[in-house]
């Protein structure tokens, strides 16, 4: 059982400053060029890399401080480890917050039938803003620019565009109600806006929509962008 409570302690994530810290020493025994080190510097990041070296002072191990030698060494030229350390946990923070598929620009359904087979098989997680439109109708084209800006700031959200006649519902969405959004997540409605562009300015943009949408709750988080080189270097 003793055993057993240290594989599990061993194999926990690396939360909190002792995890964190040890996490550290593996990335900065990765990052280094081994080869080109002096013995004695590669063994230390050797111990470094291992806090559980040996079973039966794995738990002590892990729960050591770090040593003078280990704090010299990490001083030395550690700015551009720390960058890609901080780089690497960024994105997998930014991993694991990610989930369900993702999607690029407008999606354009051609029939009623397609138009039920997004809403009621996408993804459980997806939410789905459907556009009914009809060319010649005040407000739709400016609408339809609008969802692709925010197709490219949302790729987790599935926006799609149906013509009213192609929906097979024309009688229900006459030009007075037009243009409309439809907003679903798990097959369910969540958001029906009839004749939209009222509630919107006169000339309206995408971070109109956006606030619109926002305000009833209807967006997810916007993700967090992958750092480039350029813009970590940037960042103290």
């Amino acid at each position: 059982m003793a055993d057993r409570l240290i594989e599990l302690e061993e194999s926990a994530t690396h939360t909190g400053p002792k995890g964190v810290i040890n996490d550290w020493r593996r990335f900065k025994l990765e990052s280094m060029d081994q080869e080109n080190l002096p013995p004695a510097k590669r063994e230390l990041l050797r111990q470094m890399s291992s806090p559980h070296r040996q079973r039966e002072d794995s738990r002590a191990s892990l729960n050591r401080k770090m040593s003078v030698q280990e704090y010299e060494l990490l001083k030395e030229e550690d700015e551009g480890c720390l960058k890609k350390y901080r780089k690497r946990c960024m994105q997998e923070m930014h991993d694991k917050l990610s989930f369900g598929p993702k999607f690029e620009g407008v999606h354009d359904l051609d029939s009623g039938e397609a138009f039920l087979e997004v809403i009621e098989k996408e993804h459980h997680s997806t939410v789905v803003v459907v556009h009914i439109y009809k060319a010649g109708v005040k407000g739709c084209e400016e609408l339809n620019n609008c969802l692709e800006c925010l197709a490219g700031e949302y790729p987790t959200v599935k926006f799609c565009r149906i013509d009213a006649v192609a929906s097979g519902a024309s009688e229900r969405f006459s030009d007075e109600v037009l243009p409309t959004l439809l907003v679903y997540k798990a097959g369910e409605l969540l958001g029906n806006f009839l004749a939209c562009t009222q509630h919107l300015t006169g000339e309206f943009f995408a971070t109109d929509v956006e606030a619109f949408l926002n305000s009833y709750g209807l967006l997810p988080e916007k993700e967090m962008p992958a750092l480039d080189d350029d813009e970590e270097n940037n960042v103290e």
